[in-house]
């Protein structure tokens, strides 16, 4: 079995931490290096379900999309919903690891499998990272429906491609006008409506999208919104992440299992139905 330390190295060959935007909170949040690994999980959230489900699959390494700590903290003691996650990795012998932006901006990365999952073909980034010779890294995605579909046969597309969660698919816009190019950005992304404007595309799928951004971005520019939870349009990514580990061990020759986890983090865990008029 390989050390912790190569697995880690393994996994920022694909999602160096340099990527990640100066705000973001990426790489080994808890685990020793020289720990051997032999099961690796994969989940969006750091949360004490998704560390039950660790410890009761006997993993040695999660890793996780969302950081633990985004910000600062002066204690991990165990009477807090963080410090309880932090209690129970160490004392379970189990190492947190994080990519998060670094793995946003990669390629492929967050968004291509978001794409990937609802049917489109990448054609490039919404936003390209400056630093790429190529062009190919970046925040969000554009891509080709091929054939074009109306805008309700695209939302009914991507509520079979995700996964489900409480608040399914929300739309803005007509729900006959026909989609051929759209944009896509794996969690919360009103803050890149003028780069979707500037694109040209028919339509923005993301997560999060906030009242007046959302009705901003429909007035200034005929474009259907398409938001999804959250938890669900990154949650392809961990398939994609698995993949790429899956690759290393078996360059390498190392004995490790990896699973994905299926336990919806989201937190809406319901929704009730209005009336909505015709």
């Amino acid at each position: 079995m390989p050390k912790l330390s190569d697995v880690i190295t393994a996994l920022e060959e694909v999602y160096p931490p340099e990527w990640a935007e100066s705000w973001d909170a990426v790489g080994l949040v808890c685990g020793d290096p020289g720990a051997e690994v032999g099961r690796v999980l994969f989940a969006v959230d750091p949360v004490q379900a998704v560390v039950d489900e660790a410890v009761a699959w006997g993993a040695d390494l999660v890793v996780t999309h969302h950081p633990l700590y985004l910000r600062g903290t002066t204690s991990v003691a165990a009477t807090s919903f963080k410090g309880r996650v932090v209690h129970t990795l160490i004392t379970n012998g189990i190492a947190l690891h994080v990519a998060h932006t670094n793995a946003d901006h990669a390629d492929p990365g967050v968004s291509d499998a978001l794409a990937e999952a609802v049917g489109l073909r990448v054609t490039g980034p919404l936003v390209p990272d400056p630093t790429d010779p190529l062009g190919r890294r970046g925040s969000g995605r554009i891509g080709l429906l091929e054939p074009p579909l109306t805008v309700s046969a695209f939302a009914a597309q991507v509520a079979k491609g995700l996964p489900a969660t409480a608040a399914g698919v929300r739309v803005s816009g007509d729900p006959n006008r026909l989609l051929s190019r759209v944009a896509v950005c794996g969690g919360s992304g009103d803050g890149f409506f003028a780069d979707v404007r500037a694109a040209g595309v028919d339509a923005y799928l993301t997560a999060d999208l906030r009242h007046h951004p959302a009705s901003e971005a429909a007035e200034a520019a005929p474009i259907v919104l398409v938001d999804a939870a959250h938890w669900a349009t990154e949650w392809p990514w961990l398939t994609l992440a698995e993949r790429s580990l899956r690759a290393a061990a078996d360059q390498r020759g190392w004995a490790v299992e990896t699973k994905v986890s299926h336990l919806v983090t989201d937190p809406w865990t319901a929704h009730a139905p209005m009336s909505f008029p015709a």
